[in-house]
């Protein structure tokens, strides 16, 4: 085709395609006051709206250049409802572009995240993709719209449906301000205007052709089929068409699960499509049904949403859609680009008034008929053997094979198999049960008035538990009518009375079995309706007279007067006008008791006048004196109790230094004073005077280690010789006499362990040989002692390889 307003890349495109005309969609897009304005554009399915808005945009994308540069952001958007469809409009937008050069990707769910975000970090022109992958990428930061020229939403009625309103006015908002928004929906209902009137500016509003003219292309058939043959009535309907491709619509996914079963084991070719599978299932479906390998798709709506199924020739509706919008969304799947096709409802006779409404409200006419059956299927299939093209064709290579088969088995022989082998591929034809074409619809009447009835009795009632709402969906299935044309149902004792309007009583006849058990016959006449009037009940019979009780009267009681008041406020007098009674006493029962009698006056509550109060006093402590509290004054030192031979504490006075004890630890004073620094007194010198310094009783009979003993802490040279030491100070009278001091080189036991040894080894006499200095471990440096001479090999006196036991701590 060639086209001077369509951009040369675009037309190119379509000329190869094969485009010689253009829909009237596509025809609507190339007028002048459409260029740089909003769209709000209505069209019907298999209108070519995606070719539609690909033109739309071609100013904005290619700038009145032929060929694409790189582009560090997108220039054009489009946000598509489904997956399937947004691939659908990647792929018709790779053959549009492709003279332009322009890179497209993808943003859909279910997809690699990782591959959309590295397609788009490389340069795309054009995304295509879903609002809530589109949103994800946007939140990352991984897509900008900054540079976006034009954003189109493709079905966007469907996307409202789904509940994509608030990603898409995030998208929009992100996008920019000076964008293009063009709106493509099969529908405009308020909520598209709406949108429309937030987030366009001055839309130019675009009806094409095709939404008054609805589905020229498409032959409607409404097949009227008994409730038990509905989906018998579907298979003969695949079968008598015979389609390319066929789609059957049902309302649930449990409906597709089930038909898809049914239609397995009858040999069928065909695939289901719902929510419930993944992407990939959903791919290779589709895919099987554009290579030939499946015929048949059984789908929901939501799933078949935008779908384009190369050669579909057949819609079935196995359920009828909720609306006339959906019906005609379902039915624009086939008829496209000038293909005829039919669109299948199978209506059994309790939807035959919502079909005619579904009809109406589409703008569509049907024609109502009977759904095939076997024997039409099978004349069918005859006529397609006969038709074939395979018939028709010179034999070639097969002759020589064809004349051995007709020499062996004879022509009707090998013609009788050709026809076996030809119906053994394909499903053999459901026998139907007579199905009547819908009744004519019945004239209006008016609230209340039924019109001309028949009656007929039914043989239960209320013996057989028999209810309206049991009995009202078996006589529609058995007449094959609506319940509308259906009355008064009276349940009664044994039976029950229906009205069926005169038209159709002609449906049942004089009398028919609904179910076994339960026949229906006709009535000649209107029956009584008037309940039978109960039998008055009988009299009862007079009760007996009983004998009458005697009953005891209550005694009555007498006024009695009212009692003081407590309130404070002034008694109150009851006079009498009888004569003063006598004072009553209770000792005397005899004495009546006065009517009324003049209250005692009470004396008045009175406060407690402020002044001294007695001390308090427990009951049985009278000995006990009341507490006083103490006078101020100068109060007497604190004496624990038990101790008062001590004096209280009095701080030292202030004295010149030099007159003062040395302390302990005196402020300047020198150890060499010979006082301990650590907790002593003057009678106990310090270490520095050879004495030890902790445990015993410090004296001139006990000298420090250094005096020849082991020693710690004292200087080395201070020892004394052995046993040279002073004896003990006398005690004093009355303690145990002082020890006598020991001979010269005898062990002191002074502090002796348990096993006998001592506790002090004295030292080496001099010139003998002395064990090397060991220091302690953690223990300060001690100076060590002089070198002993090394003893010869062999030695027994050499000790310094001798095993040394640890000290015991």
């Amino acid at each position: 085709m060639t086209d001077t307003t369509i951009a040369a890349p675009l037309a190119a495109a379509l000329s190869a395609k094969g485009y010689e005309t253009l829909t009237a969609v596509q025809t609507a897009m190339l007028s002048e006051e459409v260029a740089g304005r909003d769209l709000l554009v209505s069209a019907q399915t298999g209108s070519g709206k995606t070719v539609a808005f690909g033109i739309a945009i071609a100013p904005d994308v290619l700038a009145g250049n032929d060929r694409l540069l790189f582009a560090d952001r997108p220039i054009a958007l489009i946000v598509a409802p489904t997956r399937e469809l947004a691939q659908q409009v990647q792929r018709e937008f790779e053959w549009l572009y492709a003279e332009a050069g322009a890179i497209l990707a993808s943003c859909v769910g279910g997809m690699d995240y990782r591959n959309e975000r590295r397609a788009l970090e490389r340069g795309a022109h054009i995304v295509v993709g879903t609002p809530g992958r589109l949103r994800d990428h946007i939140e990352r930061g991984s897509l900008d719209l900054s540079g976006i020229k034009a954003v189109v939403l493709d079905e966007a009625d469907e996307m409202l449906d789904l509940g994509f309103a608030e990603d898409l006015e995030f998208i929009l908002a992100a996008a920019a301000e000076d964008r293009r928004t063009l709106m493509f929906s099969a529908t405009v209902p308020k909520e598209i205007e709406k949108l429309a009137g937030t987030f366009q500016k001055d839309a130019l509003r675009i009806a094409a052709q095709g939404e008054a003219k609805q589905h020229v292309d498409i032959e409607y058939r409404a097949l009227s089929v008994q409730a038990r043959d509905k989906e018998h009535a579907i298979f003969n309907v695949l079968r008598f068409y015979e389609a390319q491709t066929a789609i059957v619509f049902c309302k649930t996914r449990a409906n597709v699960n089930h038909l898809y079963a049914r239609m397995a084991n009858r040999g069928f070719q065909a695939v289901a499509l719902s929510g419930e599978l993944s992407q990939q299932e959903r791919m290779h479906a589709l895919q099987a049904l554009r290579d030939g390998r499946a015929r048949v798709c059984i789908a929901t709506d939501v799933a078949a949403r935008g779908i384009d199924l190369p050669g579909l020739e057949l819609v079935v509706h196995a359920d009828l859609p909720s609306n006339s919008e959906t019906l005609l969304h379902r039915s624009g799947r086939t008829g496209r680009a000038g293909r005829k096709g039919v669109s299948a409802l199978v209506v059994p006779p309790a939807e035959f008034r919502k079909a005619q409404r579904l009809l109406q409200g589409a703008k569509v006419v049907a024609e109502w008929g009977k759904a095939p059956s076997a024997e039409e299927v099978q004349a069918k299939d005859d006529l397609r053997l006969m038709e074939h093209p395979a018939l028709a064709q010179q034999p070639g290579d097969e002759a020589e094979m064809a004349a051995t088969l007709l020499g062996q088995y004879g022509a009707e022989q090998v013609a009788a198999a050709f026809i076996r082998l030809w119906r053994e591929g394909r499903s053999a034809p459901e026998v139907l049960s007579d199905s009547l074409p819908p009744p004519a619809a019945l004239p209006q009447r008016e609230k209340g008035a039924f019109g001309p009835s028949v009656w007929y009795r039914l043989s239960v009632g209320h013996t057989g538990r028999a209810e309206a709402r049991w009995l009202l969906p078996k006589i529609c299935e058995t007449g094959s009518i609506s319940k509308d044309g259906i009355g008064a149902i009276r349940v009664q004792q044994d039976h029950t009375l229906v009205q069926i309007a005169e038209p159709l009583a002609g449906r049942f006849g004089a009398m028919v079995e609904i179910e076994p058990g339960l026949i229906m016959e006709r009535l000649e006449g209107e029956p009584s309706l008037e309940r039978p009037e109960r039998p008055a009940r009988p009299e009862r019979p007079a009760r007996a007279e009983r004998p009458e009780r005697r009953v005891t009267p209550k005694p009555v009681r007498e006024e009695r007067a009212e009692r003081p008041s407590y309130s404070g406020k002034p008694p109150r007098v009851v006079e009498d006008d009888a004569e003063a009674a006598p004072a009553w006493s209770p000792l005397d029962a005899s004495a009546p008791i006065p009517a009324a009698r003049e209250e005692r006056p009470r004396k008045p509550y009175a406060a407690r006048e402020d002044g001294p109060r007695k001390p308090y006093a427990p009951r049985g402590d009278g000995d006990r004196k009341p507490y006083a509290a103490r006078e101020d004054g100068p109060r007497k030192p604190y004496a624990p109790r038990g101790d008062g031979e001590r004096k209280p504490y009095a701080p030292r006075e202030d004295r010149p230094a030099e007159e003062r004890k040395p302390r302990w630890k005196a402020e300047g004073a020198p150890k060499s004073a010979g006082y301990k620094s650590h907790g002593g007194s003057p009678d106990r010198p310090s270490r520095a005077a050879g004495y030890k310094s902790h445990g015993g009783d410090a004296g001139a009979d006990r000298p420090a280690r250094a005096a020849g003993f082991k020693s710690h802490g004292a200087a080395q040279g201070d020892a004394k010789p052995k046993g040279d030491w002073a004896p003990r100070k006398p005690r004093a009278e009355g303690d145990a006499p002082a020890r006598a001091p020991r001979a010269a080189g005898a062990k002191p036991d002074w502090k002796a362990k348990g096993d006998g040894k001592p506790a002090y080894k004295p030292r080496a006499a001099e010139g003998a040989e002395q064990r090397p200095f060991r220091a302690k471990p953690g223990g300060g440096a001690k100076p060590a002692a002089r070198a002993k001479p090394a003893a010869p090999k062999g030695d027994p006196k050499d000790t310094s390889k001798r095993f040394v036991p640890p000290k015991k701590k």
